[in-house]
């Protein structure tokens, strides 16, 4: 003869159910509520960089004559020549917005951004929406220096905002790695390139060019190389990364081509670019390729 379960045991496992339930929904909840925190505190961060390298621009800059750079090398005197008009403000903070393709382990995925690039000893905020559909991820880098005042980098990346793919930052090898990619795309701001501004030339080749910087001193220097006509071609630079197989951090070559280039607010910029890590070297595989749509060089707020 079977017996009958008692009442008391159905009862039982019944709650013991529910309370197992109600707990994984209060641990949904609470990595929930932590990741929309997160959430709000990355994109805080970016707003408040952001606000803070706008407020950096000098409102009236000074208005830039060749003679400025009569001293130059032969390349910095054809660089200038074609990169900025004469009598042209030379402002040295711009706000940049893009779109392109970032390939994300092989695939390529559409990107939209916007930017803002302070000089080299500042920083930069670029701010990406990246892919389509469920796989859609947005979020920011930064590099910030302030001199006085506390300095820092980041990649923050989200899935829908709710799940985070990368969330890195603060620690010393971030840092440098953004310090070197700050000075690169000092390309999209032909006024910090000036001597006026701490940027020393050294030419290299008949359309090669070192350049460093007074306040980056411990960044190894771009180099850039120009066609015939001025205009930049190719820049490049040891960068202090991790981007390899052995995920260890080291000095490794990024750069890529420069494809196109377009006059905003008297600055001639590149404005279609592919860049990558390994650049120069049988390993390189660019990732990321952008048009520039739009360069604002004076409508910054104060």
């Amino acid at each position: 003869m079977i017996p009958r379960a008692r009442p008391e045991s159905g009862r039982t496992t019944r709650t013991v159910i529910k309370a197992v339930g109600l707990g994984l929904v209060v641990v949904a909840g609470a990595a929930a509520l932590l990741g929309y925190r997160q959430h709000a505190d990355d994109q805080r961060q970016a707003r408040e960089v952001w606000a803070a390298l706008e407020a950096s621009a000098d409102p009236s800059p000074p208005l830039y004559h060749p003679a400025m750079v009569a001293d130059l090398p032969e390349i910095a005197r054809r660089y200038f020549a074609r990169g900025i008009e004469p009598g042209t403000p030379l402002h040295r903070v711009v706000r940049l917005e893009m779109e392109g393709t970032f390939v994300v382990n092989g695939t390529d995925m559409p990107i939209r951004a916007r930017q803002i690039l302070a000089p080299p000893s500042e920083g930069f905020v670029w701010e990406a929406e990246v892919g389509t559909g469920l796989m859609r991820f947005a979020g920011s880098d930064g590099h910030h220096a302030p001199e006085g005042g506390t300095r820092d980098s980041w990649t923050k990346f989200w899935l829908h905002g709710l799940v985070p793919l990368a969330r890195i930052g603060t620690g010393a090898d971030h840092f440098r790695a953004a310090a070197t990619r700050t000075m690169l795309e000092a390309i999209w701001a032909p006024a910090s390139l000036l001597p006026q501004f701490g940027a020393q030339w050294t030419q290299t080749g008949p359309d090669s060019a070192e350049i460093r910087f007074d306040a980056a001193e411990d960044i190894d220097a771009m180099r850039l190389t120009l066609d015939a006509d001025g205009n930049p071609a190719e820049i490049v630079a040891l960068r202090w990364t991790d981007a390899n197989p052995e995920r260890v951090y080291r000095l490794q070559p990024f750069g890529g081509r420069m494809l196109e280039t377009g006059r905003f607010g008297g600055f001639t910029i590149p404005t279609r670019v592919e860049l990558g890590n390994q650049y120069g070297t049988p390993d390189y595989a660019p990732f990321f390729f952008a048009t520039i749509t739009s360069a604002d060089f004076g409508g910054l707020q104060h």
